[in-house]
């Protein structure tokens, strides 16, 4: 963990405020010990609240109200009381965390500002990766400080992700005079931020999800086909290729492919794909989409020839059985 934050001249609990004679956009100065709510005692919500209570920062209320939350709570935030998103807010003096579903959370920081529940000089920080800080525009329009902090992590909610949270990137948003705030605040969750424009939020997410979100379902897609062909325990069978597979991929880029596309082996890629439309015709088209653009990656690394990728091609859209028919 870091240095704990720097500590100011005023209350020692108060909200945030630019220190005496700031100009505007100056770096804010905040309490050494903040004083923290947490709206959506969810899978992110609640390890992100123990991890900042565990760095020395007062958690002092969060909400939710499904059994799950509740159970959550009492496991990684058992001194926590579980209040109202309104009481939560209000408690929040200097960190409000807003950790609620991404189409939700216009409707809840919205629901804040109208209510009177936020005020001038408190960080309101949501936790979505999809959105930066125009989603905040009710809670800066009263004077709070908007924040976009997403972990670049899955979640569990369970004690476990608090080992994990050691080293993970975070894809901040913030204004230039919160910058400082959020860099070591982040610091003392274990992390390191990842600066993202405003206008870049979107694809960052997209790249996540793509990368996160698509592998599980691309590793039960391979599981159901391994036991579909008569593998009993799949799981023995793909851990250790795809560990393997992840980490070249992480460290060689591109010079990490194999197998039959990056090689332009149109036979094998072809019973592939009738094998798979006799017993999982559901597999084919994600199967097609990511055969070619492998079969595009593996020509633009120059590990496929694009004379030997003629053929490929034409399995992969189909000509070939235009031909043979």
């Amino acid at each position: 963990m870091s240095a704990p934050l720097r500590p100011r001249t005023a209350a020692p609990h108060g909200p945030a405020v630019p220190s005496g004679g700031a100009s505007a956009g100056a770096p804010l100065v905040f309490p050494r010990i903040l004083t923290v709510g947490v709206i959506g005692a969810g899978r992110v919500g609640a390890v992100l609240g123990a991890a900042l209570a565990a760095a020395g920062h007062r958690v002092v209320a969060a909400s939710g109200i499904s059994g799950a939350v509740k159970a959550r709570m009492a496991l990684l935030l058992p001194e926590t009381p579980n209040r109202s998103a309104t009481s939560v807010a209000r408690a929040a003096t200097d960190l409000l965390i807003v950790a609620v579903p991404d189409d939700a959370l216009a409707g809840v920081v919205g629901g804040l500002a109208e209510t009177g529940a936020l005020r001038p000089g408190q960080v309101v920080a949501h936790t979505s990766g999809a959105h930066g800080l125009a989603v905040l525009a009710p809670a800066a329009a009263v004077g709070a400080r908007p924040l976009a902090l997403h972990p670049a992590m899955t979640f569990t909610g369970t004690p476990d992700d608090l080992t994990r949270l050691a080293g993970i990137s975070y894809g901040v948003t913030a204004p230039a005079e919160l910058r400082a705030f959020a860099a070591r605040l982040v610091a003392d969750l274990g992390g390191v931020p990842e600066w993202v424009g405003e206008a870049d939020r979107p694809l960052y997410h997209a790249g996540l999800a793509h990368g996160a979100n698509h592998l599980v379902t691309l590793v039960n897609e391979a599981a159901d086909r391994l036991r579909d062909a008569g593998v009993a325990q799949p799981e023995k069978v793909l851990a250790p290729l795809l560990r393997a597979a992840l980490e070249n991929a992480l460290r060689l880029g591109d010079d990490a492919l194999t197998g039959p596309v990056s090689r332009g082996d149109a036979g094998t890629v072809r019973r592939h794909l009738e094998r798979l439309a006799a017993t999982a015709p559901e597999s084919v088209a994600p199967y097609l989409a990511l055969a070619r653009r492998t079969a595009d990656r593996a020509i633009a690394a120059g590990r496929l020839r694009p004379t030997d990728a003629e053929p490929l091609l034409d399995v992969l859209s189909g000509r070939d059985r235009e031909v043979a028919a």
